[in-house]
């Protein structure tokens, strides 16, 4: 099956309130020099920060997702009271929360970039951990993988040196975005890990995220305006 939803950061250490991983992770690997890159010939996908105020949106995104989706993002069959609680533990002061919204304003796509700020006396870099949902109508469209080049993006830009990303073995779409980025992937029976160190930022990269976003918040209130002006052609039309 070609999923992408993968990666339980989070939402995992909800139920495991273990601050740390049980063994030392694997060095990362050397990012990709081509996923530093925009690839010729691949039409541009607004993604949009999301904050607070969308905790609702994100919430209904998740719901939306079907049991096996579900499993597949979190690690277990979380139900809906669950994934209310995982949205309500997303810190947006210190994490990172991107969106992509279609023409009726419905969240198809979102990834969740939980960050951890260095640690000199336990010898820890700062890093990130990655999950990533995509909902049935929205996949085969490469979303997870714009997504978490984004999120590459606005990592390396704050002085994230290494993405982290927990999946399930069997969830191969997500596996194979982290492979392809250059990362090391580490399997462990049911589950795996993958490990990808970013470069570091730069001017140009700072420019990509500025320009990159101020698109994506101006293609929202152009969708944004015209929907309601849709839905008012749409009441008119009653009256």
């Amino acid at each position: 099956m070609n999923l992408i939803e993968g990666a339980f950061p989070v939402e995992r250490r909800v139920a495991d309130t273990s601050s740390e991983p049980a063994k030392a992770p694997a060095p990362p690997a050397p990012a990709s020099p081509a996923a530093d890159e925009s690839r010729p010939g691949r039409s541009w996908v607004p993604i949009r920060s999301l904050g607070p105020r969308h905790r609702e949106r994100i919430v209904a995104h998740l719901v939306a997702l079907d049991e096996r989706a579900r499993y597949l993002r979190f690690g277990y069959q979380a139900n809906d009271a669950q994934i209310a609680r995982y949205v309500d533990t997303i810190d947006f002061e210190h994490d990172e929360v991107f969106g992509i919204f279609n023409r009726r304003l419905a969240l198809i796509a979102m990834a969740h970039l939980a960050c951890r700020a260095a640690d000199q006396k336990r010898g820890r870099e700062a890093n990130a951990e990655f999950g990533v949902s995509v909902l049935p109508l929205a996949r085969r469209r490469g979303f997870g993988r714009r997504l978490f080049e984004h999120a590459m993006l606005h990592a390396r830009n704050r002085g994230v040196v290494s993405i982290f990303i927990h999946a399930l073995s069997e969830n191969t779409a997500m596996l194979k975005i982290a492979r392809d980025a250059g990362a090391t992937v580490q399997r462990d029976g049911s589950e795996s890990e993958a490990w990808l160190a970013l470069p570091p930022d730069s001017f140009a990269s700072h420019v990509d995220q500025f320009f990159g976003d101020r698109a994506a918040e101006l293609d929202y209130r152009l969708k944004h305006h015209a929907f309601h002006v849709e839905n008012l052609f749409k009441r008119s039309e009653k009256t």
